[in-house]
């Protein structure tokens, strides 16, 4: 007799129920949970890997090949006018503008009862200082002395200061506008700030481009971490407990 047909497999039509169900649950995450994977993604772990391999290359005391060709092209680009904007972006990018920013957005948000954003506000600009101050003395880099800069600086050098600040303060006002009508223009003028804080770095000769990207990286990984952290429970800011999500 010829052999029979084989019978479908009586586990197939549960094999495909279950990969749809999986597919679905996928969907919600994401339609629920989706721009959080994405700033969990590029805001935090992208941030933490180009940190660590920075860190590593300075650790091992070997040198980038883009450092010193960067700062001789903006050591040529010296000119009083110049040095004029870039000590301006210089002085705003730490004890004239990012500190005084920092300090009245905590209070002004604590004194309009928006604690959850004054928090957040608070521990990401205050731990991103402190965060420097440590990493600086861990690696112990010296500044770069290609030529005397005309605001010279004395302590250590990875990763900039100037960057982290600048990078965390734009990164809380960007995440705290996100859910409203300022999101844009926060994003346009953080977009024009940071960079001219960071070139001014370099062009002054007392920081070397690695030390900028990993001051942008650390900044980065740090606000958005305490971001995820502070609005766990609550999504986005702006949003009193107990309304809906």
């Amino acid at each position: 007799m010829p052999p029979s047909p084989p019978e479908p497999a009586a586990g197939r039509p549960a094999a495909r129920e279950l990969l749809r169900e999986e597919v679905h649950a996928g969907g919600s995450l994401l339609r629920r949970h989706g721009w959080r994977l994405v700033l969990l993604f590029t805001g935090l772990l992208l941030p933490l890997w180009g940190f660590t391999e920075l860190a590593d290359e300075v650790r091992e005391g070997d040198g980038f090949p883009f450092d010193a060709p960067i700062l001789l092209a903006a050591g040529e680009l010296a000119r009083e006018g110049f040095d004029r904007l870039f000590l301006l972006f210089s002085a705003l990018g730490y004890e004239y503008g990012v500190v005084p920013v920092d300090i009245a957005l905590v209070l002004l948000l604590a004194l309009r009862r928006h604690y959850r954003e004054s928090v957040f506000a608070a521990f990401a600009t205050g731990g991103s200082g402190l965060l420097n101050v440590a990493a600086k003395q861990a690696f112990a880099r010296e500044r770069p002395s290609l030529w005397e800069s005309i605001a010279p600086e004395h302590n250590y050098s990875f990763p900039s200061g100037h960057a982290m600040g600048s990078m965390t303060l734009a990164m809380v006002l960007v995440l705290l506008a996100w859910p409203t009508r300022w999101r844009w223009p926060v994003v346009a003028a953080m977009l024009v700030f940071v960079p001219m804080v960071g070139l001014s770095r370099v062009y002054l000769g007392v920081h070397y481009p690695s030390d900028i990207l990993a001051g942008w990286a650390a900044a980065s990984a740090w606000a958005v971490g305490v971001y995820l952290l502070v609005f766990r429970w609550h999504g986005r800011p702006w949003r009193r407990a107990g309304s809906p999500g």
